[in-house]
């Protein structure tokens, strides 16, 4: 699909979106107005005639209440879907976050590490590359020990990927670069001819992760060197609830001391659920793969934090301690679908190791 194709596309698609979430929250609202119609009808059948005489006025007034309130909801839903695709996707958030673990080496404390993750370079426009530079300076300002990627650069094809790399690539760590695949990475969502096509496809896209700076990790483990004390940091290739599952986290480990400090990366979320938590002793999880859903609530210092992919993952974004084990979810870097985000703002994460 060439440029002016993909601009179509996403334009049809953001106008559809737009439409019907905006006519499902009208529809809300009359709903409502019905529901209060309904009563008012059943109370005044109950109720003798002089005695709603005096309020029949008041309660008209209450309905038309509820239709402006309708309204005034809609419009607000609208406007701020119409920003989401023109501003809010490109609302680059930075999101710190500080953990201490008491097993974590010594020479590591204090360690800084940035997770990107749901890059999906190819819903980015041509005439986007300005703001994503500025994305990419962002977290070169934050002057990272590490970064780790965390699956999904491209939405299928490899070669939309091929525009970003010299932009990505920019990415400046001091102690190195790690990358994983997400579900899209694969192509499996595409027709292929033949199987050599979408052998090829991943092939290149193995390529572009080098050709960015990336180490790809596929079921393997790296181990970070500082000081003389090391971490395991454990790579595996996607694995999630409901999707295609490459993943392989026993050949991950293979090896490992039992005593080694881990870290785990892995796309979706769910995996941490499955066979991470509780099952194994990794002191810490990063994954991607919800976006947030790219629509919801988020006001931190009220700790509100709403979005409709909490239905479908019931941990979506930010961090989750349980019982010592950490996952923190990246809410992405790029978008899918809906060419837009609402609320729920693209995210650069920046994590602090801490000695308990």
């Amino acid at each position: 699909m060439d440029s002016k194709s993909y601009k179509l596309f996403y334009f049809i698609t953001g106008f559809a979106i737009t439409f019907l979430v905006t006519k499902l929250v009208f529809v809300i609202f009359h709903f409502a107005d019905d529901i209060v119609h309904l009563g008012r009808l059943f109370f005044s059948w109950l109720r003798p005639k002089q005695e709603i005489g005096s309020a029949v006025h008041e309660k008209i007034n209450r309905l038309q209440f509820i239709n402006q309130a309708g309204l005034l909801v809609s419009g607000f839903v609208f406007g701020s879907m119409i920003y989401g695709q023109i501003k809010g996707k490109y609302n680059f958030k930075v999101w710190r976050q500080n953990i201490p673990f008491p097993d974590l080496p010594e020479a590591f404390a204090g360690i800084k590490i940035v997770q990107l993750s749901d890059m999906h370079l190819g819903s980015f426009m041509d005439n986007s590359f300005d703001e994503v530079k500025e994305a990419i300076a962002k977290v070169n300002e934050l002057e990272p020990d590490y970064i780790f990627f965390t699956g999904d650069l491209v939405n299928n094809y490899a070669y939309e990927a091929e525009p970003w790399i010299e932009i990505i690539a920019s990415l400046k760590a001091k102690r190195g670069k790690y990358s994983i695949l997400g579900n899209h990475d694969y192509s499996d969502y595409v027709p292929w001819k033949n199987p050599e096509e979408k052998k090829a496809n991943i092939e290149r896209l193995f390529e572009i992760h080098e050709e960015m700076g990336f180490k790809l990790l596929k079921n393997e483990t790296a181990i970070l060197e500082k000081d003389g004390q090391e971490i395991a940091l454990v790579g595996v290739e996607n694995w999630g609830k409901g999707f295609h599952q490459y993943g392989d986290l026993n050949k991950a480990l293979e090896g490992l001391s039992e005593t080694a400090f881990k870290i785990l990366l892995s796309h979706d979320p769910t995996h941490f659920d499955q066979a991470v938590m509780g099952k194994t002793n990794i002191a810490l999880t990063m994954s991607g793969h919800t976006h947030g859903m790219q629509m919801g609530i988020e006001i931190p210092s009220l700790g509100i934090k709403i979005s409709p992919i909490q239905l479908r993952y019931k941990r979506w974004a930010g961090l989750y301690d349980i019982n010592g084990q950490y996952l923190y979810v990246n809410r992405g870097f790029g978008f899918l679908g809906f060419p837009g985000r609402v609320g729920i703002y693209p995210e650069i994460t920046l994590l602090e190791l801490q000695k308990a």
